[in-house]
């Protein structure tokens, strides 16, 4: 198994270490055709990117990709804020983007509605490592999930699970009907092999993604490759190994409003 591509790299405009060229010629050395930059939504009051920067990250992405001969995307990984599927990327920035990636963050800036049904139980939960989690969180966490699928373009759902409580094959369900990836995360343990064995059922595709937060780790998979030995996810089942490139549907979107 060669990987094709990594969508998900962080660098020096959220809280990595390198700049987007050097992300680019480490995917060239590493022999990949895509690499996306996909930095903190805005939401994290930290990390996260600021929108008077993206026409910045644009251009340098561009320039990267003629220096190095490998495709960069402008991408962002956008922070779940709201139950009801709301997410900190709003279509007025869309054009800016390439791949549109969300997932669940500790210390956002959550929508009032959600800030205690799903927020605080979250934070207290991973934080403590509680395993008796309610059913009445995992249902929240589900439905929110599956209402950000529904609701925006989302290309991938990252590291699914990750301090966070919710029914992995649901959500799953969702991504299949509606054409999201679900990840496979190479920095984060987020799904039990059990979890895995069942989505498969599902129909749901996967990308493999490393989550570098330095240029030294774009491309790194020896996580996921160390699943792939004890869960055999069929290779037809994974969307950026061997060649193949995904098919996002953020692309896709994009070019109906055309």
């Amino acid at each position: 198994m060669i990987l094709s591509s990594d969508y998900h790299t962080h660098t020096v405009f959220s809280h990595g270490k390198g700049e987007i060229i050097d992300n680019a010629v480490a995917a060239k050395n590493k022999g990949l055709i895509e690499i996306g930059i996909s930095d903190h939504g805005f939401a994290h009051p930290a990390f996260g990117l600021t929108k008077r920067k993206l026409p910045k990250m644009r251009a340098l992405c561009d320039e990267a990709s003629k220096e190095t001969g490998v495709k960069v995307l402008l991408g962002i990984e956008s922070n779940i804020i709201g139950t009801d599927g709301a997410v900190d990327l709003k279509q007025e920035n869309y054009d800016y983007f390439d791949i549109f990636l969300a997932g669940i963050h500790k210390f956002v800036m959550y929508k009032i509605h959600s800030v205690f049904p799903l927020a605080i139980p979250d934070l207290f939960y991973a934080t403590l490592k509680q395993k008796d989690v309610p059913t009445s969180l995992i249902k929240t966490n589900t439905k929110t999930f599956i209402n950000v699928i529904k609701h925006n373009p989302v290309d991938v759902i990252t590291h699914l699970n990750f301090n966070c409580y919710a029914d992995a094959v649901e959500v799953a369900k969702a991504a299949a009907d509606y054409g999201t990836y679900i990840e496979l995360n190479s920095k984060k343990t987020h799904l039990t092999d059990e979890e895995i064995l069942k989505i498969l059922d599902t129909g749901v595709k996967f990308v493999i993604n490393s989550d570098a937060h330095s240029p030294d780790r774009v491309g790194e998979i020896s996580l996921v490759e160390s699943l792939l030995e004890r869960v055999k996810i069929p290779e037809d089942r994974i969307a950026n190994i061997n060649g193949k490139l995904p098919d996002f549907r953020f692309r896709a979107f994009k070019e109906k409003r055309l």
